[in-house]
């Protein structure tokens, strides 16, 4: 008789103290659970025993990447009716890890033992990180960081960002298309910089150059951009020869640690300071300001989180640091800025922008649906799955203020304070001595 569904939803009602709010589908055919709802593909019961080995988050992860998890439906309903249930329960929830103590509950456990099979726990997927021990955001970790997530293939890359190739937050208006949104959101960037005829920017994370390359083209800057991923570089230094402004832009492989040319008269840092980690970010904030003229001006555009009562229980999200973003890290807004203004920085302006990040994720996911045979081809089944839950549940976590995007305009005054700000600056159309 084919009941595991019947089962699996039975056992999970009485580990997680409720039903599963979504249809389960199992390996043998079977289905349980509301009709209508979105439908858990349980493809093999691999996936039990990833659960049962490494409950939570990563478990689940690691089902998902190897093909063995799915969802019908609704995708964004689906893990919006799920993040309450299973990602958002604290330890001390109904239902949560102390009914593990209670009797019922461990027998539950032993049956959910008895349908995953005897067998040891599969390897993870092989595009889980491997990454090497020692201490966070070291030059050689750092590099591999940003290797494992950028260097999977500009081609993909084009496919899910568009041509725009902005792998940031775009500024959207009411209408207009992904491109006007983030051509938009570069020029905000140039004019929140009073960029001008001549000016030298440092575009600290410069991915595929469009940031360098908008700035010269379009404000006559001249532009070193720094990255970490060769293949952004590579992609960077053609499209900057296509354009004809190998004159005005240099892209570098380098860590903005290493960069020593200053003074620069504007810099910007576009969705890469979530990689620096809480142990550096006083380093690069105290970085950027000896490599900025006294007068200029720094953009940091930067995903936060919201801050937690006991900021050391802070854990990074298990599925993004193994499969996305290594070591990425994230922090509250308010942290972010105090560490600018310890370094020197006087702080000008916040704008935040979390539900334009939601409209630009659920582009991308739709540019990556689209295309989806030829994004399996060009990376993996597992490689192509992680950007689509990922980038789908980043949009769901923007919607519900669980994490924002600010950028942070500072200045680092002159001598005698002065900041060469307009009175009225947030037309962001005065120039810097106004």
């Amino acid at each position: 008789m084919a009941d595991a569904a019947l089962r699996l939803t039975a056992l999970a009602q009485q580990l997680l103290g409720q039903p599963l709010p979504v249809r389960v589908r199992a390996w043998d055919g079977s289905e349980a659970g509301p009709p209508g709802a979105p439908v858990l593909v349980i493809r093999n019961r691999r996936a039990l025993r990833r659960l049962l080995w490494k409950p939570g988050e990563l478990g689940l992860a690691r089902a998902w990447v190897a093909g063995e998890l799915d969802i019908e439906g609704d995708l964004y309903e689906a893990l919006d009716l799920m993040a309450g249930l299973i990602w958002e329960r604290g330890d001390d929830a109904p239902g949560g890890l102390q009914a593990l103590r209670d009797p019922k509950s461990r027998a539950a456990a032993a049956d959910l033992l008895k349908l995953s099979g005897p067998w040891l726990p599969p390897a993870p997927p092989p595009e889980e990180v491997r990454r090497r021990s020692g201490p966070l955001h070291t030059r050689r970790r750092d590099k591999e960081a940003i290797s494992h997530h950028y260097d999977v293939g500009n081609d993909f890359y084009e496919l899910v960002l568009g041509p725009s190739m902005v792998y940031s937050c775009a500024y959207w208006e009411d209408a207009g298309t992904l491109e006007d949104a983030q051509r938009d959101k570069l020029d905000l960037v140039c004019r929140k910089l009073a960029l001008k005829e001549g000016d030298r920017l440092l575009d600290v994370g410069c991915g595929w150059g469009s940031m360098a390359i908008h700035a010269a083209r379009e404000y006559g800057a001249h532009v070193t951009g720094v990255t970490l991923s060769t293949e952004q570089a590579a992609y960077a230094r053609k499209r900057i020869a296509d354009e004809g402004l190998t004159d005005r832009v240099e892209i570098r492989v380098q860590d903005y640690r290493d960069v020593r040319d200053g003074p620069y008269d504007a810099i910007s840092s576009i969705g890469m300071a979530e990689h620096v980690g809480s142990v550096r970010y006083r380093e690069y904030a105290d970085d950027l300001f000896a490599l900025l003229r006294p007068g200029g001006r720094l953009l940091n555009h930067q995903i936060g989180r919201r801050p937690e009562r006991d900021e050391s229980a802070y854990e990074i999200d298990a599925f993004i640091d193994a499969y996305v973003f290594p070591d990425g890290e994230l922090a509250p807004v308010g942290r972010t800025l105090a560490l600018l203004e310890e370094a020197g920085f006087e702080a000008r302006d916040v704008e935040a922008l979390r539900e334009h990040y939601a409209l630009t994720l659920r582009q991308w996911v739709a540019n990556l649906e689209r295309s989806w045979g030829s994004a399996v081809k060009m990376v993996s089944p597992g490689r192509a799955r992680v950007w689509r839950l990922y980038m789908a549940a980043s949009a769901l976590s923007f919607e519900r203020n669980k994490i924002g995007v600010n950028q942070i305009l500072a200045v680092r005054p002159e001598t005698d304070g002065a900041s060469r700000m307009p009175l009225r600056a947030r037309d962001w159309k005065a120039d810097a001595t106004a």
